[in-house]
């Protein structure tokens, strides 16, 4: 008899619901397809984080890209973590939600159209580029600010997660790093941070590699004669989403980062501040989908659910071959299971939610418990790089509303859904 995988094993119920009802619940009160997340795994995983090893002293930025609803960034707020945002656009929508500008550091792929107004009121910038130097300086000449180096090695859970090495646009490359210096010079710029990242969902030993490598970093900008007093090493745990997968532990992983940080002081004289930007590990298994299952297919090979949600809230399957663990509740459960492919509503035939693992356009049926139309499902493992990143309006489909469970088991609306008038608000007519 051949092994079992974990696609042949049920997932568990999800635990951001207190039971089968509340799912039913939340469908009846606020529609299909909502996302939900849970305030109290929100927090807990927000004081683990809090909690990283450090020699002397840690900043937690929130990478608001993953998620950046405001009361989640509001959340985190009032926990002390501070934000990590990728656009002038996150920068504003922080400002918005009311986290103060200097707890903003700014690291994005393009420089701010308007860099005066996006960093006033004290958001700190990360340069992620000579030419993102070189603009901030001749605004800014004299002041401080941070620079992201691409330290030569990257990791991620695929490859489209992967934030560091040779094949990667992130950062400047370290062999340039002697023209980070004459820029700086040349606006006589006080880089006082170093920031490396090298991708999501990355293998803790990987990530403590490329730690050690960026510590070689911050002692190249010492010789030069910077003052560095930060070094920030991104983000990029890994998050178990199926049930049987293992998340970093944050213990585990820090203790050896807080460990090179004291020698590194031992060896410098330099006390380095140590900044992590978790995204996923405070977010995703936080979140889920609820949807309806709205019809059952099949052909010689596959048996199909066919459901109000995909791509249009949870594109990561698509994308990436990415794996969200799916539980099904269904009115009449009579313990039978089924091998199932779960297709969401578009009419597309990447529209799948159950991939191959790591390959987006292979199928991989899921066991799951036998359902009829009507039944529900919810999609786990959607708190982050869902709401912030789908395949909007494709079909002509609204954005799903999103409700938060706050710490008495409470549900409460967060966002509406979007209505059709929304979707084309922006459009301009010139044909009659």
């Amino acid at each position: 008899m051949p092994t079992k995988d974990k696609y042949d094993i049920l997932e568990p119920h999800n635990p951001i619901f207190r039971d089968a009802d509340q799912v039913r619940e939340i469908v009846s009160s606020f529609g299909s397809p909502t996302f939900v997340y849970s305030q109290k795994i929100l927090e807990q995983q927000a004081r683990l984080a809090l909690a990283f090893p450090n020699a002397f002293g840690l900043t937690v930025r929130y990478a608001m890209k993953s998620n950046p609803n405001s009361n989640i960034l509001r959340i985190f707020r009032n926990l002390g973590i501070h934000i990590d945002a990728s656009s002038e656009f996150e920068v504003e929508r922080a400002i918005i939600a009311g986290i103060p500008p200097e707890q903003i550091m700014l690291t994005a792929q393009l420089a701010p159209a308007d860099i005066r107004r996006t960093l006033e009121g004290g958001v700190r910038y990360n340069a992620c580029s000579i030419f993102q130097l070189r603009n901030y300086g001749s605004v800014f000449p004299g002041s401080e600010v941070s620079v992201r180096v691409n330290p030569g090695l990257g990791s991620g859970g695929t490859n489209r997660t992967n934030t560091g090495g040779p094949a990667s646009s992130f950062g400047v490359w370290n062999d340039e790093i002697p023209e980070i210096i004459e820029a700086a010079k040349r606006y006589d710029l006080k880089i006082n941070k170093i920031h490396t990242h090298i991708g999501s969902g990355s293998k803790p030993e990987i990530w403590k590699r490329a730690a050690l490598m960026s510590l070689n970093i911050v002692e190249r900008f010492l010789d030069a004669g910077y003052d560095i007093r930060t070094l920030n090493l991104g983000g990029g745990y890994k998050v178990g989403r199926m049930s049987i997968d293992k998340s970093t532990d944050l213990q585990e992983c820090g203790k050896p980062i807080a460990e090179a940080f004291s020698r590194f002081a031992q060896r410098t004289g330099i006390e380095l501040r140590l900044e992590i930007e978790p995204g996923t590990f405070l977010v995703a298994n936080a979140g889920a989908v609820v949807a309806n299952i709205e019809d059952l297919k099949r052909t010689p090979k596959y048996s199909f659910i066919i459901t109000d949600t995909g791509a249009t809230e949870v594109a990561r399957p698509s994308l990436y071959g990415a794996q969200h663990p799916i539980v099904v509740y269904a009115f009449n459960d009579i313990g039978e299971v089924e091998d199932y492919i779960v297709s969401g509503k578009c009419c597309d035939s990447g529209e799948i939610l159950t991939p191959a693992e790591g390959d987006p356009e292979a199928l991989r049926t899921r066991r799951l418990a036998k359902v009829s139309r009507g039944d529900k499902l919810v999609v786990g493992g959607a708190g982050a790089y869902c709401a912030g990143m789908p395949l909007k309006n494709y079909n002509s489909y609204p954005e799903a509303a999103e409700v938060m469970i706050d710490l008495k088991g409470r549900p409460h609306l967060i966002r509406k859904r979007q209505t059709l008038s929304q979707i084309i608000q922006n459009e301009v007519s010139v044909i009659k």
